[in-house]
C-alpha cells in the first residue's frame, strides 16, 4: 500500500490514540508482533507529518505488568495536558479482568506507565469481563472519559470524569441498548460544530456495525438529537471498524478506522494482517447531514471512475479479480468518487453521505 498503513510484520487491528503532539500526527495501534495473529496485545505506533506517508516507530506499550498479564493492553486514546502527551488504554489480567490504565510521554518516543495503574480497576457494573476501549476528551476546564461496557448481553456506554486525568468518579450510563450486542466497542464523543457526535462500534451486525448520533452533551448526559431514531450509518462496507476521531490543529475533525474484519480468514503465508482506512473529514454539509471524505491531503488521489467499480441497471458492485465483492441496489445513481491503492478501494458516494470501504486482498 502507498497511501494507507500498515505495519510491518504481525497483527494490527484498532486504531488508538490518535492525536497531534510535538508538530507530528501520531497514530497508535493494537498490535501482535510475532504473528499475522491476534494475540497479546501490544500497542504499535507509527507517526507522520501529512496523514498519508508513515513511519512506524518501535512499539510503545508493551504487556510487561502482572495487570496486563492476560490479554495484554487493549484499546484506547490519547490527550495532551501541559506539554505532556498521556496514553488511556485497557490493561487486561487474569485477576482484574479489564481495567483502566494510563501511560505518558514527554517526547512522544518514550513512555512511562502510571505507577498507579489501574487508575480505574473495577466497572461499576460490577464486571470487569467486558470494559474497555477508554475514550478521553478535555470538557469545559475538566475531563471525560466514555468506556465500551456491558452486562447481562446488554451493550453500554459508561461515563466517567476527572479533574486531573487520573483521579476519576462515575457519572453514569450514556448509552444502554441490547440492539447492539454484549458490548460495545470503542466509543467516541466530540464536539463538532455546534452539536456532540457520539460514534461507536457494534459487536452485532445489526442495525449498523459503526453507529452514529447527533446530539447534545452537558457533560453528564448525551441528549439525541432524533431520540425515536438516532443512530444512523454513514460506513456501510464489510472493512470498516472501531474508529476514532481526533482533532487537528488547524481544528479539522479526523476519523481512522480499522481496515479489515473479524470474519475474514488470514490466509496461509501471510506475514501482515491489517491496515488503516485513509483519514477522513467529519463535517455536517449544506443539507445539514453528517459525512466523511477524505481529508484535503487525500483528495488529489480521488478519481470518478474505477475498473472494480461498476454502477449500472439500478446496481453498484465492486468486483475483485472476478469476485464480486459488493453489490447494492440504488433508486437513484450516486455521485460516485474512488481512492484506490494496492488491494484497497474505498468509495465515497453523494459527497460522503455514504462510504464504503472494501479490502480486497
Amino acid at each position: 500500500m502507498y497511501w494507507h498503513f500498515k505495519n510491518k510484520t504481525g497483527w494490527m487491528n484498532d486504531p488508538n490514540g490518535l492525536v497531534w503532539f510535538k508538530g507530528k500526527y501520531h497514530a497508535f495501534f493494537q498490535h501482535y508482533p510475532y504473528a499475522p495473529r491476534w494475540g497479546q496485545m501490544h500497542w504499535g505506533h507509527a507517526v507522520s507529518t501529512d496523514l498519508l506517508h508513515w513511519e512506524e516507530k518501535e512499539i510503545a506499550l508493551f504487556p510487561d505488568q502482572e495487570y496486563e498479564n492476560s490479554g495484554g493492553c487493549f484499546s484506547g486514546s490519547a490527550i495532551v495536558k501541559d506539554g505532556r502527551l498521556y496514553l488511556f488504554y485497557t490493561s487486561v489480567s487474569g485477576e482484574l479482568g479489564q481495567t483502566q490504565s494510563m501511560a505518558f510521554s514527554d517526547d512522544g518516543e518514550t513512555f512511562i506507565k502510571y505507577e498507579g495503574n489501574p487508575i480505574i480497576k473495577e466497572s461499576p457494573l460490577g464486571d470487569n469481563t467486558d470494559f474497555r476501549d477508554p475514550k478521553v476528551f478535555e470538557y469545559e476546564g475538566s475531563y471525560r472519559m466514555v468506556v465500551g461496557a456491558g452486562i447481562h448481553n446488554i451493550g453500554k456506554i459508561l461515563l466517567f470524569k476527572s479533574d486531573d486525568l487520573i483521579s476519576w468518579d462515575y457519572v453514569g450510563e450514556i448509552l444502554s441498548d441490547a440492539a447492539f450486542g454484549s458490548c460495545i466497542e470503542c466509543p467516541d464523543l466530540f464536539p463538532l460544530e455546534d452539536r456532540y457526535v457520539l460514534m461507536f462500534s457494534s459487536i452485532r451486525s445489526l442495525p449498523h456495525r459503526v453507529c452514529f448520533a447527533t446530539g447534545d452533551f452537558d457533560g453528564e448526559r448525551f441528549i439525541f438529537d432524533n431520540e425515536e431514531e438516532p443512530f444512523f450509518p454513514i460506513e456501510t462496507g464489510p472493512d470498516f471498524y472501531a474508529p476514532q476521531t481526533f482533532e487537528a490543529p488547524d481544528g479539522r475533525r479526523i476519523v481512522i478506522a480499522w481496515m479489515y474484519n473479524w470474519s475474514r480468514n488470514t490466509g496461509a503465508g501471510r506475514s501482515q494482517v491489517g491496515a488503516f482506512t485513509i483519514p477522513r473529514q467529519l463535517e455536517f454539509n449544506m443539507k445539514d447531514q453528517l459525512v466523511m471524505f477524505p481529508v484535503e491531503e487525500a483528495c488529489g488521489l480521488l478519481k470518478d471512475e474505477s475498473r472494480f467499480v461498476t454502477a449500472e441497471n439500478g446496481r453498484l458492485k465492486v468486483i475483485f479479480e472476478g469476485k464480486t465483492i459488493i453489490d447494492r441496489p440504488y433508486r437513484d445513481e450516486p455521485d460516485i468518487m474512488v481512492l484506490e491503492d494496492v488491494g484497497v478501494v474505498e468509495l465515497f458516494l453523494n459527497g460522503g453521505t455514504e462510504t464504503i470501504t472494501t479490502y480486497i486482498c
